[in-house]
């Protein structure tokens, strides 16, 4: 249900600019010439176990086509080491920004969106709250949102449950002590909930595709 909202809120953003700004984008593409942003309801989503398949499948091919771009013998020594890395990145293991942004490259070539969610996290990259996935205690309900290869949005379904959250504390050597009153609040019972923190700047520099953020800062 919140992928669902996340997705809906997303594309409501993104008509509501195309549609209401018009005149506005097409001044800063003058300056900074972009594409307009591919996106789709319900939005593209793939689980981080995919997205680590298709890291390695794809990945490599871009890669050596930069390579065969490039003219520095050091910058060449470092991207065919890339390479190597990419190839082998395991399913369960923490991504790196690099390899999101060739992540994203690799989506907007096979699917041919800029925007997406990747979903189902390992769970001992997440927070210790982060809620584990019911049929695969590997993962959790956890969940990042890119825009051309960058996170815009990170989240995940929150443990609801005293007794498991006290738990997973215990499992990542956590100290509860200083939120108590946090622990204590879902004794008294809580539904289900699930949400994430959004960078609107970030929106603001991927959906123009700015390529810094200090364009799109106040």
């Amino acid at each position: 249900e919140v992928l669902d909202m996340l997705s809906l809120t997303f594309n409501y953003i993104f008509d509501g600019l195309n549609s209401r700004y018009k005149e506005e984008i097409e001044s800063v593409r003058k300056q900074h010439p972009f594409e307009d942003l591919k996106y789709q309801h319900p939005c593209l989503r793939i689980t981080y176990a995919e997205g680590m398949k298709l890291l390695r499948e794809q990945g490599p091919a871009i890669l050596e086509e930069r390579i065969a771009k490039e003219t520095c013998p050091e910058t060449k020594k470092r991207m065919l080491a890339h390479i190597e890395s990419v190839k082998v990145h395991p399913d369960l293991e923490d991504i790196s920004t690099e390899d999101e942004k060739l992540l994203g490259e690799v989506v907007s070539r096979e699917y041919g969106q800029d925007f997406y969610i990747m979903d189902k996290f390992p769970l001992h990259i997440r927070p210790f709250y982060s809620m584990p996935d019911p049929d695969d205690p590997r993962v959790a309900n956890s969940y990042d949102i890119f825009i051309r290869g960058e996170e815009v949005m990170s989240g995940a379904q929150r443990i609801h449950n005293s007794d498991l959250l006290l738990k997973m504390a215990e499992r990542c050597g956590v100290d509860l002590t200083p939120i108590q009153p946090y622990v204590d609040s879902f004794k008294l019972g809580a539904n289900p909930h699930a949400g994430g923190g959004v960078g609107l700047e970030r929106v603001v520099m991927l959906f123009l595709k700015l390529g810094n953020i200090r364009k799109s800062s106040l």
